[in-house]
């Protein structure tokens, strides 16, 4: 795991980080700053100094934070002079924002603060939607606001283009003021407390930051839109209470606590991704009426609380459903502050000792922990053979585009000498002011998603008896500050432990078991060790490889020139085969240009093939080429048009880049021939024939068509990892829409109409007859969908409702999202291959309903539609649809006669334990049924018979795990777990309901060996957190990432995801391949992704591949890897 860092500041104003990875301290060093509190998240952190001002550090990382800035530059149409800025006056401005609200001239924009600079000049956007654009950049419209087009009208009366401008934060590894551009009467005083949380709020995009305030005369401030990026904020808004506040804890969740004057405590209401700021307070009374609360901090579903006799208090019953909680239990121990970081890991100072200590034994089951232990680590300048402090370790990136998580955290006490602890002081001191009490702080990416509605409770070690005898002769106390004679550069003696104020753990994650050396006290410091050095400076290591490589030549050619008259003992040979196509032309005019092919084929000395195909071109009367190495082919892909038969070439560079070379033929004939020629070549060039193995793993393009690809073993490897992009996908006949494989060969498909189909065994069909297929195993196969376009109508106070609107409305025949017109004679099949079936007729089965004539209403376009009208509805539309056929052929069989909308095939490993049981296949039905497989083997893969799995409402997602756990997902978002289920009782015994996300609606999930993801409606990607073979169920839904489509779990828990939208370094592409990276039995969530094929791709099954990396590799993972549950 990463290193992450534990912030604290000292009674001198000094701030220390702590990493996970080291055993000192390590000072902040900046512009003689004194802090009075801080409040961390990953790679950054929040602090006051006490200038009571607030201050930013932004944690230097590879990725720079870069704000993009646009202004829109209008023009209307002048009869006599054309298009030029004098506008109407009821016009937008010249220079104006999106909306042309807002006059934006381009030397009105000026930096944020004096903490950003601008990374180059202004430019004008020649994008437009995903396409380039002409004539400067220009889109036009009719009137503003209109529609706009990139190309030019008769009836384009105005027109903008957008200039754009990236500015980049410039001070990383620095505290940085706050700036306010706020009213000086609106602020009347400064802060005294902040806190820094809510990246984790239900439904809140990731990158984004709660930050609370509280001012020295009790009022509580908001810093609105805090993101990755504009880290500093904007401007601070007033938040009312109802009474004056001391300190303010917030949550990575949507927990907001605070303290007030009189000890009681504000709980914030109603925050939620539209309102990360809540809507009200609720009041909470302290543990006693003799003592208030002091100081209070909050995690994702906890809350840690001082009392003003320095007693620690655990708030019993909180969670996002009631955030108030139940009641207080009292914990061991005297501290002046307590506060909650990641994994709801909890640190505090002591009272007494002013030490810091971390709270042992926190895991999700019982999160008030075990005991209290002495952080004992030395300071950074302790040490005689340490220089200068380094800079910060770095996190990990908080503003990014995931969730990060991490699993239960518990030092293990076998790290840690018993001298080392000390116990915590029973003894009450004096109070000190209010206005030095402490706050928590919440915890970054890497804590759960959603909290239990009742979490468990135990009563392990809530209270220690208080000890008669004093173990420790000499305790170490809180001296008296006048006694201290130290300078200003080193306040601490050498033996003395330094003396702690503040400490914020919301960017240090404490996994569970991990060997912290933060509890072993250093006896002595080691010796510095000479190591000898040879004096050789990098030019004369450059001028010796020079010679070497210049000897290395010149003995190549002489070896060479003494067998130079030989003849050649096998002759090359070279088969060519030139036709005519067209190529899109990936430069201006950016269009289809006719090109000559050729592909040339050499057959080598032994024997080796190579292939290259030439695309000879015309570009201003002179003659070009390019040509691409078909070993270095990842994939060809039918690209779905509607007026060309074209294909798609990919290499691994052109992956990277989306910008692959695009190809089409006059005919069907023509492309499917070069097509088949050209994946011929492409597999012989990989050693790739027949059939796909047991491990294949399985794709489908948006257009239906299907791909396969053999994993290698450095696929999943977690060492030298293989790039998808560099992974060879071939295509394989047929037209579907889902497929599921296992390891054992069968394989099972699922088409636009719900028909379920079933893998022969053979390869072949489609665009592939009659070359290099198995002709016995090819069957003529069909599919069915639907096109749909939308009729729209305008009220009209004279004739009713009408099909002629406003001119800004959409048009009245249009696609369902209204930007694209959509006529019922200008609408055809998706692409060539499909053919009518039907006359266009009213869909009444949309989302919403529909009156007697299939009429949905809305105020306006667009709007939420409903099927019935009511005063306030001045629009309508209505849906029509017409189906359309393709018939092709692949090596699939109909299983009939149920049809499906979703399959599940249990992941199994390579070993033979289970070759003799049958197969566990699950399935829902078109109408919401769960269904269950009997008698699917290898010889008999589409099975014998059905049985209905009974459930309470209609399902939408089922998926098996290696260890026969299912999970389901119904068509109101929830999710279920099936209990019981084994090869002896193949249906299980009852459905346990799973929460879903909190205001989240689930839409598929995909089980594993042991780890269950699940996708809902936005795109996001959940892990479930907390299963173990006792509960299986888990405890906790985590946010794993977004822009996700579909999810993919293997027998080895590799995750797979079509990631919505991937930016290339030439163009955007939709639906790509994508990879975890990092997944390991400590870290089930992995780390990041790796982007393979893409776009257009819908689906993948990576469930069959149970190849590892190596047999130490297999060894390794099995020793540590997760058990069955």
């Amino acid at each position: 795991m990463p290193a992450s860092t534990l912030w604290a500041v000292d009674l001198f104003g000094r701030v220390y980080t702590l990493s996970t990875a080291s055993q000192y301290w390590e000072l902040c060093r900046d512009a003689q700053l004194e802090f009075k509190r801080v409040s961390a998240a990953l790679q950054c952190c929040w602090g006051i100094a006490c200038d009571n001002q607030v201050y930013l550090y932004v944690c230097a990382s590879d990725v720079p934070t870069r704000c993009r800035e646009e202004a829109y530059e209008n023009q209307r149409w002048n009869p006599m002079g054309g298009f030029c800025e004098k506008l109407l006056p009821s016009d937008r401005w010249p220079w104006s924002d999106v909306s042309g609200l807002q006059p934006r001239p381009l030397d009105g924009v000026a930096l944020p603060s004096p903490h950003w600079e601008w990374e180059s000049d202004w430019y004008v956007d020649e994008n437009f939607g995903g396409e380039p654009t002409e004539k400067g950049g220009w889109t036009y419209a009719i009137d503003f606001p209109a529609t706009y087009t990139r190309d030019k009208k008769w009836n384009s009366c105005v027109r903008r283009r957008k200039w754009i401008r990236y500015r980049r934060y410039k001070s990383r590894d620095a505290w940085a003021k706050i700036p306010s551009k706020d009213d000086p009467k609106e602020l009347p005083d400064p802060f005294n407390d902040l806190s820094v949380g809510g990246w984790e709020i239900t439904e809140e995009p990731v990158g984004c930051l709660s930050v609370w305030a509280v001012s020295l005369q009790g009022k509580v401030w908001y810093r609105e839109d805090v993101c990755h990026p504009n880290p500093e904020g904007s401007s601070w808004s007033l938040v009312d209470t109802p009474g004056e506040v001391v300190q303010i804890s917030c949550g990575p969740h949507d927990l907001v606590w605070a303290t007030l004057w009189e000890g009681q405590a504000l709980v914030r209401e109603g925050i939620n991704r539209n309102n990360p700021k809540g809507s009200s307070w609720s009041i909470v009374e302290p543990p006693g009426s003799e003592n208030g609360i002091m100081h209070v901090s909050v995690g994702v579903g906890v809350v840690w609380a001082v009392t003003k006799d320095r007693k620690v208090w655990f708030r019993r019953g909180v969670n996002s459903h009631n955030p108030c909680g139940t009641s207080w239990i009292e914990m061991v121990g005297e501290m002046t502050m307590v506060n909650v970081g990641l994994n709801d890991q909890v640190w505090g100072i002591g009272c007494e000792d002013r030490a810091i200590y971390f709270r042992q034994g926190v895991t999700s089951s019982e999160l008030s922990g075990k005991a209290w232990k002495a952080i004992v680590a030395a300071r950074e300048s302790d040490r005689s053979h340490s220089g200068s402090s380094s800079s910060l370790l770095s996190a990990g990136c908080f503003f990014g585009d995931e969730v990060r998580g991490g699993g239960e955290s518990a030092p293990s006490d076998t790290d840690a000498s018993s001298d080392a602890e000390r116990q915590v002081p029973e003894e009450p001191v004096p109070e000190e002011p209010l206005g030095n009490t402490c706050r928590g702080d919440a915890a970054p990416a890497s804590t759960l998603a959603s909290t239990p509605a009742e979490l468990p409770w135990t009563n392990i070690d809530l209270k220690e008896p208080r000890r008669v005898t004093d173990l420790n002769p000499n305790p170490v106390g809180l001296p008296s500050l006048g006694l201290f004679p130290l300078g200003p550069e080193e306040p601490y003696g050498a033996d003395d432990h330094p003396l702690w104020a503040w400490v914020s753990g919301g960017s240090c994650a404490v996994e569970a078991g991990s060997a912290l050396r933060w509890f072993t006290v250093q006896s002595g410091l080691s010796p510095s060790v000479q190591t000898l050095s040879l004096s050789i400076t990098p030019a004369q290591t450059a001028a010796w490889r020079k010679q070497i490589f210049q000897q290395l030549t010149e003995r190549t050619k002489r070896e060479l020139e003494n067998f130079r008259h030989y003849e050649q003992a096998v002759e090359q040979s070279v088969w060519v085969k030139t036709g005519t196509l067209h190529w899109w032309c990936d430069w201006k005019p950016h269009r289809w240009v006719d090109v000559r092919v050729a592909l040339e084929q050499f057959t080598g000395h032994d024997g080796a093939r190579d292939s290259i195909l030439f695309i000879y071109y015309m570009v201003h009367e002179e003659k070009k080429y390019l040509h691409v190495f078909l070993n270095e082919v990842t994939v060809l892909v039918p690209v779905l048009n509607e007026a060309k038969h074209s294909f798609a070439l990919y290499t691994p560079e052109r992956t990277r880049q989306r910008w692959p070379v695009r190809l089409a033929a006059a005919t069907e004939q023509d492309m499917n021939d070069w097509l088949a020629l050209l994946s011929l070549s492409c597999c012989e060039n990989h050693g790739v024939r027949g059939r796909p193995s047991s491990q294949a793993i399985w794709s489908v393009t948006c257009k239906g068509d299907i791909f396969v690809s053999e994993p290698s073993p450095d696929l999943e490897a977690h060492e030298h990892l293989l790039p998808c992009d560099q992974m060879f996908w071939r295509q394989m006949g047929g037209h579907l829409r889902v497929v599921e494989a296992n390891s054992r060969g069968v394989v099972w498909g699922i088409g636009y109409d719900h028909t379920a189909w079933v893998y022969t065994g053979g390869y072949g069909g489609g665009c592939f007859q009659g070359l290099a297929g198995s002709t016995s195993n090819i069957y003529t196969q069909s599919d069915v969908k639907s096109v749909c376009i939308y009729e729209n109508q305008r009220w009209n106070p004279v004739t009713g409702y009408t099909s002629r609107g406003l001119p800004t409305d959409r048009p009245m025949w249009s696609d369902a999202t209204g930007l694209q017109e959509c006529t019922k004679a200008g609408t055809k099949p998706p692409s060539l291959q499909w053919t009518w079936v039907s006359d266009w007729y009213v869909d009444f089965s949309v989302p919403g309903g529909t009156d007697q004539e299939g009429w949905q209403y809305a105020s306006d376009f667009p709007a939420s539609y409903h099927g019935y009208k009511t005063m306030k509805d001045f629009v309508r539309r209505r849906c029509w649809a017409r189906k359309c056929k393709l018939v092709t052929s692949g090596p699939w069989l109909e299983v009939a006669p149920i049809a499906l909308s979703d399959v599940s095939i249990i992941p199994e490993s390579s070993d033979a334990e289970r070759r003799g049981h049958s197969i566990a296949l699950w399935a829902v039905s078109d109408k919401g049924d769960v269904l269950c497989r009997l008698g699917v083997s290898e010889l008999n893969p589409a099975g014998s018979s059905w049985l209905h799995v009974g459930t309470d409402q209609p399902f939408a997602s089922v998926s098996i795990g290696a260890c026969h756990q299912v999970w389901a997902v119904a068509r109101d978002g929830s999710a279920f777990y099936r209990g019981s289920v084994s090869p002896s009782q193949p249906a299980g015994d009852c459905w346990y309901h799973i929460p879903s996300p909190p205001k989240q609606r689930l839409t598929q999930v995909s089980v594993g060996q042991t780890s269950v993801y699940a996708l809902d409606e936005n795109g996001n990607l959940w892990y479930r957190g907390g299963i173990t073979p006792s509960y299986p169920q888990g405890s906790s839904w985590e946010h794993v990432s977004n822009n996700v489509r579909s999810v993919s779990v293997g027998p080895l828990d590799q995750v797979w995801v079509i990631a919505n939208k991937v930016q290339g370094s030439h163009s955007l592409s939709r639906g790509t391949v994508c990879r975890r990276t990092g997944v390991q039995p400590q870290d089930p969530k992995g780390q990041g992704w790796d982007y393979g094929i893409g776009g257009g791709w819908d689906h993948i099954s990576v469930r069959a591949n149970a190849t590892r990396a190596s047999q130490s590799a297999s060894r390794e993972q099995a020793a540590q890897g997760p058990v069955c549950c």
